[in-house]
């Protein structure tokens, strides 16, 4: 495993309109029984709701043999899919993603069923989630942000010598989220 070794600086402070879209915000007037964020609390979202992987991360998500993304097409419409390592017949097992800074990760694009959800919807549309879960250690982190295909097949070969193409993630968020119920619902 590798992880990134530049320091983050810490960004300013960010209201609540840069933190979460309109939707967010009126789902949290609507449901939510807290009338008002207050500043301690927005502080805490602005260390929560960071802009680039610190060091510690990079180091969790380099971990993961597994994450799922979250692709969407032109109109919207969603796709999920899971995404893991691919078995080598050497000592060296691949990891699952790569985090060459704190902006940005690729992660392999195996053979798969030929349908292309995932790349076909990264085509017309760039945006990406994706959901690392730890059940051992019960952590969730999330990571949006846009996507690009990158095609040349030797770009990343001596970390995965099988994959046909990578995908590079532009990161524009990234949080860790609420650990309830992963135990609960996996025995460990």
């Amino acid at each position: 495993m590798r992880a990134i070794s530049q320091t983050i600086a810490i960004s300013q402070t960010r209201d609540l309109h840069e933190i979460f879209h309109s939707g967010e915000l009126s789902a949290q007037k609507r449901f939510n029984k807290r009338k008002k964020w207050n500043e301690n609390a927005i502080a805490g979202l602005n260390k929560m709701f960071k802009e680039a992987i610190d060091d510690e991360t990079a180091y969790f998500i380099e971990g993961q043999k597994f994450f799922f993304i979250s692709t969407a097409d032109n109109k919207g419409e969603c796709d999920c899919s899971f995404r893991g390592i691919e078995e080598s017949e050497s000592e060296h097992q691949p990891q699952s993603v790569f985090v060459p800074n704190s902006k940005t990760l690729i992660f392999p694009d195996y053979a798969g069923n030929n349908i292309y959800n995932s790349l076909g919807n990264i085509m017309v549309n760039p945006q990406i989630g994706l959901l690392f879960i730890d059940f051992h250690s019960a952590l969730r982190l999330r990571i949006n942000g846009g996507a690009k295909i990158i095609e040349d097949k030797n770009s990343y070969i001596n970390l995965w010598p099988k994959a046909l193409r990578y995908i590079e993630v532009d990161v524009k968020q990234v949080y860790y989220n609420c650990s309830k119920r992963i135990k609960e619902s996996v025995k460990i």
